[in-house]
């Protein structure tokens, strides 16, 4: 794949480029296909409305769901959070109770938690990392108690590119009583996902981290969670029946996907799904490890580079974040941008890792099999070029 004029494209974490057989199913469907889902008689609509429900049957083959019925449609893995937190927390937190997060959660899988253990008046517990960026398994343990509802995580820290084995973590927090929603978005790309094998009871993703189209994501939820669940979106769609004064509402998944759907979107997302599995996990891990290997060898012949989270290659899910000394992130970034390297500085909704990390910002570099070994050789000329003008 061709990214983007021949720029150095390492700003994976944010999104993924699309290729060519991702855009020819939208394109397909905007000029040959474009009607409603669910609500057609006529012969088109129903093509169409099979092709859609074809995908969520692939996204609960793709993730292991047990029942294609525990797949919801969002508009992206923020969407999906805040469902869980709004839909499932708010009716069952009350005050006392608590939800576990860690400090280096996305701000989509803070901010939500925040308000909603403000209205309900739950408390809200973070758990510190070590020094490698991992979750710290004694703290957690500590952490957990009867008072304990819900324990929100990453898979894949979109900072540090740390991976979190969640099959002890799931033990920890189902003996507890509570329940586990895992935020996927940033590991969906990189290594694949069994929600039954890490016993998941929600998971959330993007479309757009997958190599598929912005504003389409998955909430993946255990079927009798997604039952005690509320929509917190209502209108056409979602409903069984409606009176002047009261309504009732379809079961999972539909009761959560009030209106018409991004339905190119969803189709996009099929088409990135096939994507992936011809290129295959295998190939992907091969690819991203010797990415990563080869970033951070480099990164490490540079005396001013500091490197963020473990010091071992292969802990780093296609994610490396660095600062070089007493230059701001923002500098590095715009310098590697004139040199034709695209990477991505700031806090990346993650203020309170950067608080915990002891720095505002930092440089981070995140690649896809798509990368080739000289991007990131462009990328380390122009970190040299960094230390040699500011430093």
């Amino acid at each position: 794949m061709t990214v983007y004029n021949q720029l150095a494209y390492l700003d994976n974490a944010a999104t993924t480029p699309m290729p060519d057989a991702v855009l020819e199913v939208i394109d397909n469907y905007y000029q040959k296909q474009k009607v409603n889902v669910h609500r057609g008689m006529y012969m088109l609509a129903n093509e169409v409305t099979q092709q859609y429900e074809q995908v969520r049957q692939q996204v609960a083959d793709f993730i292991h769901a047990p029942d294609v019925a525990d797949i919801v449609f969002t508009s992206g893995a923020t969407d999906a959070l805040n469902l869980v937190a709004f839909g499932y927390g708010m009716t069952h937190l009350h005050a006392g109770d608590e939800i576990i997060i860690s400090v280096m959660e996305h701000h989509s899988n803070l901010v939500p938690w925040q308000q909603v253990a403000k209205i309900t008046g739950s408390k809200l517990r973070v758990v510190d990392i070590t020094t490698d960026g991992r979750i710290d398994m004694i703290s957690l343990q500590k952490m957990l108690n009867k008072h304990t509802k819900i324990v929100s995580l990453t898979l894949v820290s979109n900072v540090l590119g740390t991976y979190t084995d969640m099959h002890p973590i799931a033990k920890l927090v189902h003996e507890a009583g509570a329940v586990l929603l895992v935020d996927a978005a940033q590991a969906v790309a990189h290594i694949p996902i069994d929600v039954q094998a890490i016993e998941a009871d929600f998971l959330a993703f993007s479309g757009h981290k997958m190599f598929g189209p912005t504003g389409v994501g998955v909430l993946y939820g255990r079927a009798d969670l997604l039952a005690e669940t509320n929509p917190t979106r209502f209108g056409g769609e979602m409903i069984d029946q409606v009176t002047k004064t009261t309504a009732t509402f379809q079961p999972a998944p539909l009761k959560f996907e009030a209106g018409t759907p991004n339905i190119a979107g969803v189709l996009g997302l099929g088409a990135a799904i096939k994507y992936i599995y011809q290129k295959s996990y295998q190939t992907i891990a091969q690819i991203d490890h010797e990415l990563i290997d080869h970033l951070m060898t480099g990164l490490a012949q540079i005396p001013a580079v500091t490197v963020y989270g473990s010091p071992i290659a292969s802990d780093h899910q296609g994610v490396v974040s660095f600062n070089v000394d007493n230059v701001h992130a923002h500098d590095v970034a715009t310098i590697l941008d004139s040199a034709g390297v695209a990477v991505r500085s700031g806090h990346h909704c993650a203020e309170p890792l950067m608080h915990f990390l002891g720095t505002e910002s930092v440089v981070r570099v995140s690649v896809s099999f798509e990368n080739k070994l000289s991007e990131i050789d462009k990328l380390l000329a122009g970190v040299r070029q960094v230390k040699e003008l500011l430093t």
